[in-house]
């Protein structure tokens, strides 16, 4: 999870030399995602299968730089899935999400994807198109059982009714019409309660918690399954940049989960542990960069209006976070009028837009900031320019800068 800001930095600079406007650009640094994605694969237990979550970031030279390293892609949409076909034909991939449409669900089938299921009606859908298409359809459960184990975050999705998922009490109905349709397999669970977690133990317990619910229903129903798919889950600690989740820790103690599990039930009848990760995966190699348009006071606050804003980088409005940033001054003035600064003054950067929502840092003490300079904003890889309203105001988008090794 190292962040290479040299690289960053001189990326920006030279992109705001070469531009005729105020700079705004995403730079991603390709290198440094495929050194972390090695770093999160090798962590992971053979028993382990590991995909990216292309909703975090779809952008085709992340893609590139992911496919050699995972074992696959994980799809929400059918967008999604014929983004993937059209560059990476032969890697596989899964498909989630609710409120699946007929002409997604047939998509899938053609494409060999496996189908993460959210009800009985969606379930119905797939077993009609799989006929139709001729191709048994390969599925997972995604189920959302009430769990002890289920801790708080930022963002939890499940452990109480919710649109995600197949609620505790209709999963019996979704076992027997399985059984009853050759043309649909189940290979196994997808359990995906929550998002943002940033402990690493407490993250081991929710999963001990799946493997135990997962263990139970196949002694209940008298199922034998391959797969648990856990989702993503992991997160990004913004606020602490330095307080990232420890994945050294996580990684011995999963070894040591499966393990146990091997020796509970038999290493063949244990089923390998699918992840999705996406943010956790692709963030630390993004960073925001955007110029300093103007600095003015208003009242007891100072405020920095930037090029750009939430409708390029909503990660802190969706995060309810102040983004951490750096400043890179930028020598030289070039214009007949003064050049507005703050100097050792808390700062409020905001952006273009006509909202006073678009803020991406708040009240942030800097030692001096000057209308020309660069604001570089780090962990801008992952949900960033893939969630943002791209077009309000109808502003221009920004540049993406991929660094090559």
């Amino acid at each position: 999870m190292r962040l290479d800001w040299e690289r960053a930095i001189a990326a920006a600079q030279q992109a705001q030399a070469a531009s005729d406007e105020p700079l705004c650009a995403f730079i991603y640094d390709l290198p440094e995602l495929a050194r972390h994605a090695a770093h999160v694969r090798e962590g992971l237990p053979g028993q382990c299968d590991f995909y990216y979550a292309i909703k975090a970031n779809s952008d085709v030279p992340l893609l590139q730089t992911l496919a050699p390293i995972v074992d696959g892609f994980e799809a929400s949409s059918g967008g999604e899935i014929a983004w993937l076909r059209q560059h990476f034909p032969q890697v596989p991939v899964i498909f989630s999400g609710p409120g699946k449409l007929d002409s997604e669900l047939a998509l899938a089938v053609r494409h060999g994807a496996t189908v993460h299921v959210e009800s009985l009606h969606e379930l119905e859908r797939l077993a009609l198109l799989a006929r139709a298409g001729g191709r048994p359809a390969q599925v997972l459960l995604r189920v959302n059982p009430p769990l002890a184990e289920l801790a708080t975050s930022t963002l939890v999705m499940g452990g109480k009714p919710t649109q995600f998922g197949i609620a505790i009490e209709h999963l019996p109905a979704c076992l027997e019409r399985l059984r009853q349709e050759p043309a649909l397999a189940l290979r196994g669970f997808h359990f995906h309660l929550l998002s943002h977690q940033l402990d690493a133990d407490k993250h081991l317990q929710l999963l001990a918690a799946y493997l135990r619910q997962a263990r139970e229903w196949c002694a209940q129903y008298g199922l034998r399954i391959e797969h648990i798919n856990v989702g993503g889950g992991i997160g990004v600690n913004y606020r602490e940049p330095q307080r990232q989740f420890d994945w050294p820790r996580f990684s011995a103690g999963l070894a040591g989960l499966l393990a146990q599990e091997a020796r509970a039930q038999g290493a063949a009848a244990t089923p390998r542990l699918r992840f999705e990760l996406g943010r956790f995966v692709s963030a630390f190699c993004g960073y925001y960069a955007t110029e300093v348009l103007d600095i003015k006071q208003a009242g007891e606050r100072v405020f920095a209006i930037v090029r750009g804003g939430t409708h390029h980088f909503r990660t802190p409005y969706a995060q309810g976070h102040s983004h951490p940033f750096r400043v890179v001054p930028v020598a030289g003035w070039r214009h007949p009028y003064a050049r507005p600064e703050a100097v050792q003054q808390p700062v409020t950067v905001a952006g273009q837009l006509c909202t006073p929502k678009d803020v991406l840092a708040s009240d942030v003490m800097l030692e001096r900031l000057r209308v020309g300079d660069l604001l570089l904003f780090p962990y801008a890889g992952a949900y960033a320019w893939h969630i943002s309203h791209h077009d309000f105001l109808r502003h221009p988008h920004p540049r993406h800068i991929y660094l090559q090794p």
